[in-house]
């Protein structure tokens, strides 16, 4: 006994020396590298053959070490920590517009109502010329995103150029603390089934959620309610357990999260009385719902507490945390992992291992674990959240998509909305608002290559290349001609999808981004089908079950 005693007590010792080694080792190479990184970015600065900028030159230097770890390890500073509070905060500085880039100049995509630009008059497609007197000609839009906003209570002068307006005209407008909504958008989609599109999860979140379930149940009998997540990247961890203790059951296992250090998981459950736990739940997703929002659908999912509907999630299973540097910096860096009440995780790309070629390392699906739900149905690790109802979208035509990547429909409206400057109701597209759109794009000079036209006078230039006979290439010739004859008729071939696009765009002006998305629901083949399932319990329930 007393030899085994001895010898246990050698190897403990040996492993706690061992263990101090280590980290000995890990410290004494941090503290060497740290000072060869020093001396070269101080050499370079001192000596270099031209002038470097330090700040910009140790910037290239933080970011070039953690581009070799995963894309969500970033370094902040400046407008990027102020965008990491809004997420967190879901509020900011500013007075209520959102701007971007409408041939090449800066222009107010869209007001927030109640805040300054909407109530002193700002409308959606005006140009912005000047900040405060400066030109903003040829800046980015974050850079002028960045003079708009400020600290609550200050004033800000745009000057902006509105179409059917000779003069520019100047708004003196006062910055106000910004709420953002996390939903943008709650309502019946049909008779007794609620829609909510959750945009993001900020703090805020969880509380938005509750209170449109509190709506839907005061106007009447709620049979079923659509969550909408699709393009949804997440925000907050804390928000995405709150958006679940809404609908599960409570004390359910929501999700885990697991760091490298020892004792670094943690366990997050529903800790409160659901406000809709019997209420069926359809969650939408789609290639674009990442992160919070594979955490809500994955433990719907596992749960088994309600039907995952669209098409496969992108596949983030990592947790971040923002990690303080200084008064003017920190870190967002990845921690931990995250795993479904099941125990899978969901994470898509190994960033730490590529193969021979230098891609990243994806499983493929026949090495993938399988796991179970609450009621044993099979669900597989890695890869996203695969739907238990795969509906794709409808794809828009090439020649709708080059309308809109043009801002063919933006444009319209402004134009249009400008001559008319009320509307009473929801506008209806009628022959002639499609008749004036089309001598719209004409007057534009609208252009457009079918992709099969390309594909043929791609194929002419390799034929010629090549000295294919006169007599073939003839013939190519004509069927280029026909193709050509029949892009001609693309707007009228693409005649439905162009009225429902300018029906939510025209409505967006006179009734905001609420009208546009009330409208859209109405051709939305994803969200009616979500309906669809709710209200069939016999389908809902089957789909459920691990015996189907």
């Amino acid at each position: 006994m007393k030899k085994r005693t001895v010898s246990l007590g050698i190897i403990l010792t040996a492993l706690i020396t061992l263990g101090f080694t280590a980290y000995d080792n890990v410290y004494q190479k941090i503290g060497q590298n740290i000072d060869i990184f020093g001396r070269v970015y101080k050499e370079i600065v001192a000596n270099y053959v031209d002038e470097v900028d330090p700040e910009k030159f140790m910037r290239s230097g933080i970011d070039g070490m953690l581009g070799t770890l995963d894309p969500y390890t970033v370094y902040l500073s400046g407008r990027e920590e102020e965008d990491v509070d809004m997420l967190k905060y879901g509020q900011y500085g500013g007075v209520g517009v959102s701007i971007g880039v409408r041939d090449s100049v800066i222009t107010v995509l869209s007001t927030t109502e109640g805040y300054s630009a909407q109530k002193q008059g700002v409308k959606t497609g005006d140009r912005i010329i000047a900040v405060d007197g400066k030109s903003v000609s040829g800046s980015d839009p974050d850079s002028a995103r960045f003079r708009v906003r400020g600290e609550p209570g200050t004033t800000v002068r745009i000057t902006v150029e509105r179409e059917g307006t000779k003069e520019p005209i100047e708004f003196t407008l006062v910055r106000e603390q910004i709420r953002v909504s996390n939903v943008s958008y709650s309502g019946f989609i049909r008779d007794g089934v609620g829609y909510i599109k959750l945009d993001r999860f900020s703090s805020r979140a969880g509380e938005e959620v509750r209170q449109a379930v509190k709506e839907f149940k005061a106007k009447g009998n709620v049979k079923g309610i659509v969550l909408d997540l699709r393009d949804n990247p997440g925000g907050l961890l804390e928000a995405a357990v709150e958006i679940v203790s809404k609908f599960a059951p409570a004390g359910s296992t929501i999700v885990t999260t697991r760091g490298r250090k020892s004792g670094g998981e943690q366990k997050f459950t529903v800790m409160e009385e659901p406000v809709a736990a019997d209420i069926p739940l359809a969650v939408l997703v789609n290639k674009n719902s990442a992160s919070a929002s594979e955490i809500v659908a994955g433990a719907v999912q596992d749960l088994d507490r309600g039907v995952i509907v669209g098409e496969r999630s992108f596949g983030k299973g990592l947790v971040q945390t923002v990690v303080p540097l200084n008064h003017a910096a920190s870190m967002k860096m990845t921690t931990a992992r995250y795993y479904t009440p099941s125990g899978r995780s969901i994470q898509e790309i190994d960033y730490l291992h590529r193969n021979k070629e230098g891609v990243f390392t994806i499983t493929p699906d026949s090495l993938k674990r399988e796991f179970r739900t609450a009621r044993g149905r099979i669900v597989k690790e890695l890869g996203g959240i695969s739907p238990d109802s795969i509906i794709v979208q409808e794809q828009r035509s090439e020649y709708v998509t080059e309308l809109l990547r043009k801002a063919m429909f933006f444009k319209f409206a402004t134009r249009y909305t400008a001559e008319r400057p009320a509307a009473e109701g929801d506008l209806t597209v009628t022959p002639a608002v499609m008749k004036a759109f089309e001598q719209f794009l004409a007057e534009k000079k609208f252009e457009y290559v079918e992709p099969s036209e390309q594909k043929l006078n791609d194929l002419k230039g390799q034929m010629e290349r090549e000295n294919y006979s006169k007599q073939s290439l003839q013939a190519l010739d004509a069927l280029i001609a026909r193709v050509h004859s029949e892009k001609l008729n693309a707007f009228t071939r693409s005649a439905d999808e162009i009225r429902a696009e300018l029906t939510e765009e025209l409505n967006s002006r006179y009734g905001g981004e609420k009208a546009r998305s009330r409208l859209a629901l109405a051709g939305d083949h994803q969200a009616q089908s979500a309906a669809a399932l709710v209200l069939d319990r016999k389908v809902y329930d089957r789909m459920l079950s691990a015996k189907q």
